[in-house]
């Protein structure tokens, strides 16, 4: 079982920011990943043993205080939001040192991939994008799992983006962290491939601003979010205070 009480969150987004070059994974949790992680427990061990864990909804927040946990997490930092810092930074970095560097994106469809190539192209032309579009089971093969891993070390990335959704992409980056012999920040990042290529709508700033963008999300898609808020959201409530009590 995932306590949130023990697990290293970061506090604020200075501590994104004076992440080091060198291979580092990074993984968020809200509330939903938190009553995943209850009953899978490679996925809970996967948020436990990360280098860096945001905080990615004001739900994990407000638990935290609650809960009186190691961490304490002054605000929210969507996956959006570290996509953004790394993706500017590493543009910066390829500017400054007069050459293209490499951000890849494993994860998603061959479509979404086409319009995150296009657009990456404009706001960031000092990189070099690179894709993989894994294919669409619920759980790969090892012939799948070794082209992966292949195409990822064969690229060599100076950044890695993840992109199958949560616990998927979470389980499957560490359980083969070993063996991707690379030497960069990798982010584990769902819906952001789909925020950034168009095809999913972020919630207006205003729902942002005041942590209804899981309400947005549920009147958008309300088929497929329906259970994970109409139900989710009251099952985080009962697992915080089975943890407190």
């Amino acid at each position: 079982m995932l306590r949130l009480s023990e697990l290293k969150i970061i506090d604020s987004p200075k501590v994104l920011k004076g992440i080091p070059e060198g291979k580092f994974l990074i993984n968020t949790i809200n509330a939903h990943s938190f009553n995943v992680a209850q009953k899978d427990e490679l996925f809970a061990e996967a948020l436990r043993n990360g280098d860096y864990l945001i905080p990615d909804g004001a739900s994990i927040i407000k638990a935290c205080k609650f809960l009186k946990a190691k961490s304490q997490p002054q605000e929210r930092i969507a996956g959006w939001d570290l996509f953004v810092l790394e993706m500017e930074r590493l543009e910066n970095r390829s500017q400054k040192r007069n050459r293209l560097l490499k951000v890849m994106f494993m994860g998603s469809s061959e479509k979404v991939l086409s319009l995150i190539r296009e657009k990456a192209a404009v706001d960031y032309p000092h990189l070099d994008v690179i894709t993989y579009s894994p294919p669409y089971k619920p759980e790969f093969s090892q012939e799948d799992n070794d082209a992966i891993i292949k195409a990822i070390n064969d690229a060599n990335p100076d950044l890695l983006w993840i992109g199958m959704t949560a616990p998927k992409q979470e389980k499957w980056t560490y359980s083969h962290w070993q063996q991707l012999n690379i030497h960069c920040h990798v982010g584990t990042i769902g819906a952001v491939f789909d925020f950034y290529a168009g095809t999913a709508k972020r919630a207006p700033k205003w729902w942002q601003e005041h942590s209804l963008e899981w309400l947005y999300r549920l009147c958008i898609e309300p088929k497929r979010m329906w259970r994970r808020y109409v139900i989710g959201n009251p099952l985080f409530l009962w697992n915080i205070h089975k943890e407190k009590f």
